[in-house]
């Protein structure tokens, strides 16, 4: 079954690649797709760019089969006090679609004019 993406998943896609543009675990460019540690179900950190990075498709299956190692390696990833807070976002609420699209596109044009 193939993921529906909105224009929104689309946006954040392009920024994490932009953002971190190889894999984040061993370095590859190859079959690059943009990680959550929350699934896209949980809405409150759907497009949280602490919730998400760029892995190759071999340690993205790696870590989605290895919960604790993947845990650990987003701990690591963005630091234990950072890890704790997306661990609270995690709260049921709906997220400001408008709001994330235009921070994300500016975001975007940073990364692009590197700023």
């Amino acid at each position: 079954m193939r993921i529906k993406l909105t224009p929104l998943d689309r946006l954040f896609a392009r920024y994490i690649k932009l953002r971190d543009k190889v894999c984040q675990r061993c370095g590859g460019t190859g079959g690059l797709q943009t990680s959550h540690f929350w699934g896209r179900a949980k809405k409150s950190v759907r497009w949280d760019e602490e919730n998400a990075c760029l892995l190759c498709m071999g340690c993205h299956m790696y870590l989605t089969a290895h919960p604790y190692e993947h845990t650990e390696f987003f701990k690591k990833r963005i630091g234990e006090r950072a890890f704790d807070l997306l661990m609270a976002r995690t709260k049921p609420q709906k997220p400001d679609i408008q709001a994330l699209t235009i921070y994300l596109g500016n975001k975007i044009k940073e990364l692009e004019n590197g700023s």
